[in-house]
C-alpha cells in the first residue's frame, strides 16, 4: 500500500466516507456491458448453483441448477448461460476498422466494439476460468456428448478469464477492484472485496456513515453475499431443504414444479441485491469521466477479440490445459511489459496517482523561471537544437544529475538533468536540456518549449515502446523446459570383443 492510498484510508475512516484516489476512470465501461453474478455450491469443486445474467438492469434472466451435483443439469446450466452469452458476443461482430501497421506499409482490420462482462468480485473471475476449464474441453459426439454451444462457451470464459488477469484490460473486471481502484475505504483490503460493504462506504444511504453503511452490510440476511459462496445459514437453513425438496419429488410432477419454482425464489432473493449493487456501481464509475489513455488500452481488448475470434473461426482448438515453457514465459513477458505500461499511462492520466509517484521521489512538480528556446548545441557533427528551462520546486529533487526525465504535458519530450541547485526557503533549481517533440529544424515548433510561469511535472516514468523479448522456437528449446526429446545416445565406439570388457 502506498504512502498516499495509506492517508487517504485513514482520512476515509475520520470524514465516514471513502476518499477518491483517482480524478478520472481509469478503465473502460461499455454501454451494455453484460453482468453476471454467479453462485456455486458450497463443498462443490466450482459447481454452479444459479446466475443472474443480463446488458441492463430490467433484463436481469436466472439461470439455475436445481441438484449442483448432477453433471447433466450442470451441463443444462452451460447451455443456457451459452444462450445469452453467445449472442451477446456475436452482436459485437459487426463494424470494422482498419489499422496500419509495419509503419504504414500494411493494414489490418479490427472490430469497432468489443464485449465487456462484469462481475461482482475476483472470486467471480475465478468461477469463470473454472467453468471455461470445465467445458471447453467437452465432446459434442460420442458417449456423454453436449450441445456444440457448451464447449464454445468454455473457451469464451477461458479467453476472458486470461484478459482480466492482463493489467489495464477492461474486457473481463471485477467490480469490487473496479471501485477500490478510484476510492479508499476506513476497512482493510480483504473487507474491500465485499461489494456490500464496499458500497456502504463509497456511497452511504442518508444518515449513515461508512462504517455503520458497512456494518449493517455485513448481515448476510440484509445483504447477501455477492457471490460465488452462499451464506452457510442459508445454506443449511433454506437451500438444503429446497433441493432435497426437488429430488424428492421426482415422480410428481406437480410437486417438482413447486419445489423448482421454490428454488428460484429462493435464489433469486439472494442475488437481486447484488444484482442492483453491480448496477449502482456502474453508475458510479461512469460519473468520471474517463482518462486520456483509457480508450488506447480498449483497442488492445478490441485487438485481443477480434484476433480470437478469427481463430475460432478458422477452427482453431481450445486453449491448452498449461502453456509449455516457451509459452509460458512469453505470456509472463507480455503481462510484465503491460503492467508497467499501465503504470505509467495511469500516472499520465491522474494527477492523483502521479502524486504518490511524487512521494517516492520519482516525479517533482516545478515552476519555469527561465526558459531559452532558441539554444543550440554544437559541440557535435552538426549543431542540433537542445533549448533549456529553469525549475523552480519546493519538492525533494532525488534524481541524479545526467538522468533523462519525462513530462506527462508533452511526453514525446526528453529531459536531461543539467544542475540541481538548493536555493532559498528549501526551494531547489534544477536546470533541464530538452530534446525531441521540437520538429526537425533548429527553431522550436510553436508550443513545444515551455515558457517561464509554466507549471509542469516531471518524472522518470517514461512511456517509450517497450520492445518485446525474443524466445526461443519450440524445437530450440531443451527438452527440460518443453522442447524435442534429446535423441538415446549411440556408442561410437566398436563393441567389445570380449564380454568382460568394457565400451569404454
Amino acid at each position: 500500500m502506498s504512502t498516499l492510498r495509506a492517508l487517504a484510508k485513514a482520512q476515509a475512516l475520520a470524514a465516514g466516507v471513502a476518499q477518491p484516489v483517482a480524478t478520472v476512470r481509469h478503465l473502460h465501461l461499455s454501454p451494455r456491458p453484460l453482468v453476471l453474478v454467479p453462485l456455486a455450491m458450497a463443498g462443490e469443486a466450482n459447481a454452479p448453483l444459479a446466475m443472474l445474467v443480463g446488458a441492463a438492469p430490467d433484463e436481469a434472466r436466472l439461470l439455475i441448477v436445481p441438484q449442483p451435483r448432477n453433471r447433466d443439469q450442470r451441463f443444462a446450466f452451460a447451455a443456457e448461460l451459452a444462450a445469452v452469452l453467445l449472442p451477446y458476443l456475436d452482436g459485437h461482430r459487426g463494424a470494422t476498422e482498419a489499422v496500419a501497421v509495419d509503419r504504414g506499409r500494411d493494414v489490418r482490420h479490427r472490430y469497432v466494439d468489443a464485449p465487456q462482462l462484469l462481475v461482482p468480485n475476483p472470486a467471480g473471475v475465478t468461477f469463470l476460468r473454472l467453468l471455461g476449464r470445465s467445458t471447453r474441453f467437452r465432446r459434442t459426439d460420442g458417449e456423454h456428448p453436449v450441445p456444440p454451444s457448451v464447449p464454445l462457451l468454455g473457451r469464451w470464459s477461458t479467453f476472458f478469464a486470461e484478459r482480466a488477469e492482463h493489467p489495464g484490460s477492461s474486457a473481463l473486471v471485477a467490480m469490487t477492484d473496479a471501485l477500490t481502484l478510484h476510492w479508499a475505504t476506513g476497512q482493510s483490503a480483504v473487507e474491500d472485496l465485499h461489494l456490500p460493504a464496499l458500497l456502504g462506504w463509497i456511497d452511504p444511504p442518508a444518515g449513515l456513515t461508512g462504517a455503520e453503511a458497512a456494518a449493517l452490510a455485513e448481515d448476510p440476511t440484509r445483504c447477501p453475499p455477492a457471490g460465488p459462496a452462499t451464506d452457510p445459514e442459508f445454506d443449511n437453513r433454506l437451500l438444503a431443504p429446497a433441493i432435497a425438496g426437488y429430488a424428492a419429488a421426482e415422480a410428481d410432477p406437480a410437486a417438482r414444479a413447486a419445489a423448482y419454482a421454490e428454488l428460484e425464489r429462493l435464489l433469486r432473493d439472494q442475488l437481486a441485491p447484488t444484482w442492483e449493487l453491480m448496477w449502482r456501481g456502474v453508475g458510479l464509475l461512469r460519473a468520471l469521466p474517463p482518462g486520456a489513455r483509457v480508450e488506447g488500452r480498449w483497442a488492445g481488448d478490441r485487438d485481443a477479440f477480434t484476433g480470437y475470434t478469427e481463430h475460432l473461426d478458422a477452427g482453431g482448438g481450445p486453449q491448452p490445459r498449461r502453456d509449455g515453457a516457451v509459452a509460458a514465459a512469453a505470456r509472463l513477458h507480455r503481462l510484465e511489459r503491460a503492467l508497467t505500461s499501465y503504470a505509467v499511462q495511469r500516472a499520465y492520466d491522474d494527477a492523483l496517482v502521479m502524486a504518490e509517484h511524487r512521494l517516492a521521489g520519482e516525479a517533482f512538480v516545478g515552476e519555469v523561471t527561465l526558459a531559452d528556446p532558441k539554444r543550440v548545441d554544437d559541440s557535435g557533427k552538426r549543431p542540433v537544437l537542445r533549448p533549456r528551462i529553469q525549475l523552480v520546486t519546493t519538492e525533494p529533487v532525488l534524481v541524479p544529475v545526467g538522468a533523462v526525465l519525462y513530462s506527462p504535458a508533452r511526453p514525446a519530450q526528453k529531459a536531461r538533468v543539467v544542475f540541481v541547485t538548493p536555493a532559498a526557503d528549501g526551494k531547489t533549481e534544477v536546470v533541464l536540456e530538452l530534446s525531441g517533440g521540437m520538429g526537425r529544424g533548429l527553431t522550436a515548433a510553436p508550443g513545444s518549449v515551455p515558457e517561464a510561469g509554466e507549471r509542469l511535472c516531471y518524472t522518470t516514468l517514461s512511456e517509450a515502446f517497450l520492445p518485446a523479448a525474443t524466445f526461443p522456437a519450440v524445437e530450440e528449446t531443451p527438452w527440460t523446459h518443453g522442447g524435442p526429446p534429446t535423441p538415446a545416445p549411440t556408442p561410437t565406439d566398436p563393441l567389445p570383443t570380449h564380454p568382460d570388457e568394457p565400451w569404454t
